[in-house]
Order: C-alpha cells, then structure tokens, then sequence
C-alpha cells in the first residue's frame, strides 16, 4: 500500500466487511446530519485516493442514492412534526423537525452504505469464504453453504430469462402480465429449491462440513492493509461521533 494510494483489494474481504459493519455501528446510534455529512465527506476524500473508476462506482451506488431519496421524502411528508409548519395537507405535515430528519436520514443511508460498495466493489466470494472460516472460525458447514448460495445468485436472471422464454414458446404469457410474473416467480422457486437440493446432497456425498477440521487450498490472512483500513474505519466512525457531539447534534437513536 503506497502512500498516495490505498488498495483496499490487498485487505482481506473480512477486514473490509469489519470496517463498514464498524462504520455503520457508529452512525445508527445517532440521527443527525452533522455526524452522517462527517462521515460521508471524510469516506469520499478516502474513495478519491482508492484509485476506483468513477464511473463505475457512481452506477453501482445509484440505486442506494435513490433508496436515500426516497428515504428521505418519506420522512419529510410524514415524519413527527416539530419546530414551524411550513405545509400541511391530510397526513402531510412538513415541519422543521422533518426536514432536519429527512436530510439527517439521507446522509446518513449514503454514509453507511456507500463503504460497502466502496470496499466490495471487486471481492472474490471464494476469498470472503476463506476468510470467515480462516480468520473469524465460522463453521465450515455454514461458510461453505453461504457460499455455494452466493454463486448461485448470478443463475438466478439467467433462470428467469430462460423460464421466460419457454412459456412464451407455449403460449402462456401472451396475456396477463401480473399473473405471468407470479406464475414464473413460482416457477423459479421450485426450480431454486430442487438445484438447492441437489447441491446439497452433492456437497454432503463429497465430505462438506462431515469432519470438524478442514484443510483449505489458500490461506487468508491479515496483515498491515488490514490494520490500515481498520484505522480509517475508526477515524471515520470517531470523527463523526466527535464532530456531533462537540457541535450539540449528537441525537441518541432520535432521543430528542
């Protein structure tokens, strides 16, 4: 890791999920702007020395930047009123206290999850496998199964495309759009659950998860990129904690 550049992918995937769990464990026991704007501005300043494209990264947090907004609407419409009304209409109320709110609520969705794509942008699921059994001990059997499931996710659209395609070849999803969904949506249930099987029952007839002990064909370990990024995970988490509560907007999970 070089001083101008932090290379989160030489972090263990472990390290990088212990840092964003760290971040987000710090902003949601406040609700306040000042604490979620710290954080967002100090993990963009970080994102800008990461090296990643962009471009990429900004596709990739588009649907979290449109969750916040809306996020944030909701809270505005129909959040707990306080301070001076400014609109009021049936069930809407938009006050001071929802507006703080919903700015407050949209930083800091942007600030707990825009790590998480920050430092899982290219890991390797058989790496975050070897390092949940390696470094955190979890149970093989579960570790090994979490990850089987990870890397059937991506046969999901494919599955879906494919069951698409065969009931338009027989007909049945010329008409009724909703209940062509909900009869593919089953479909592709059924047929998740029978490969699910199957996996299993190939997993247990090779040996996963029937002895306590496994040898493992890379090893994962932490070393001085994983130190650093856990100290930029708590200098961020600090420096947001510090920053609210030194300018009185520190607001235990909505207290005040």
């Amino acid at each position: 890791m070089s001083a101008a550049r932090l290379d989160v992918n030489r972090a263990n995937p472990v390290t990088r999920l212990l840092t964003a769990l760290l971040i987000a464990v710090a902003l949601v026991f406040s609700v306040d702007w000042v604490s979620g704007l710290t954080a967002l501005t100090l993990e963009v300043l970080v994102l800008a020395t990461t090296g990643i494209p962009f471009r990429r990264f900004l596709k990739r947090s588009m649907p979290i930047v449109i969750a916040a907004v809306f996020t944030a609407l909701t809270i505005l419409l129909y959040g707990a009123p306080s301070g001076r009304i400014h609109a009021e209409f049936l069930l809407v109320v938009v006050s001071d206290g929802s507006i703080e709110l919903a700015i407050a609520t949209f930083l800091r969705v942007l600030a707990i999850a825009l790590p998480s794509i920050m430092l899982f942008t290219d890991v390797d699921p058989t790496e975050l496998a070897d390092g949940l059994s390696q470094v955190l001990r979890l149970p093989a059997r579960f570790v090994l199964g979490a990850l089987a499931g990870f890397r059937l996710i991506g046969l999901l659209h494919q599955d879906w495309t494919y069951l698409g395609y065969a009931r338009r070849a027989r007909g049945v999803a010329d008409h009724g759009r909703l209940r062509r969904w909900a009869g593919q949506a089953f479909a592709l249930l059924v047929f998740a659950v029978r490969r699910g099987a199957k996996l299993a029952t190939a997993m247990e007839a090779r040996g996963f998860g029937a002895h306590p002990v496994r040898t493992w064909a890379r090893e994962s370990t932490v070393g001085a990129p994983d130190a650093a990024l856990l100290a930029i995970g708590v200098i961020i988490s600090a420096a947001a904690i510090t920053v609210a509560v030194a300018t009185g907007s520190w607001n235990f999970i909505g207290a005040r």
